[in-house]
């Protein structure tokens, strides 16, 4: 179900079973795989794809661009892999020309509040990140890694 009061622009693409709360926006470029929730007002923006089954919560920002002074609007992206789950006001940026263009996050990962992944992280599968654990750009996380609350990673 899509809330009336979301704004979902024609160019995304949305599989089945999508449903998106009040207020959130969706960009021209998004992709949400099947039976995805996003929850309120949440945005998600830029060339997006975010797989089949993943749980985002209220006030999330995905997709947006870098917070890199390099970055002059290159085509790069955010891609977000199954059955994650993203709980309330996480960041996360697309990449950057200098890097790999992408940033990533695998599957089955446990995405507490507040968490931010910046341009061109690469985080892999079943990692828990808990409340406002910080990854600055490049930064690379591997499978089933563990990041307490308030840990910042440069």
């Amino acid at each position: 179900m899509i809330h009336p009061t979301a704004v979902v622009h024609p160019g995304a693409k949305l599989g089945p079973g999508v449903s998106i709360g009040a207020y959130s926006i969706i960009g021209a470029q998004v992709e949400l795989g099947a039976n995805t929730q996003v929850g309120p007002h949440v945005v998600i923006d830029g060339r997006t794809r975010i797989g089949a089954d993943n749980r985002i919560s209220p006030f999330c920002s995905l997709g947006a661009a870098p917070q890199d002074k390099k970055y002059t609007g290159e085509p790069t992206a955010l891609e977000v892999g199954d059955r994650n789950t993203i709980r309330e006001f996480c960041t996360f940026n697309c990449g950057t020309a200098q890097d790999a263009g992408v940033t990533r996050l695998g599957n089955d990962n446990w995405i507490m509040a507040y968490v931010h992944l910046a341009h061109d992280c690469q985080v892999g599968d079943q990692t828990v990140f808990a409340n406002n654990a910080q990854l600055a750009g490049h930064v690379r996380v591997g499978d089933f890694a563990i990041l307490g609350g308030f840990t910042a990673v440069h």
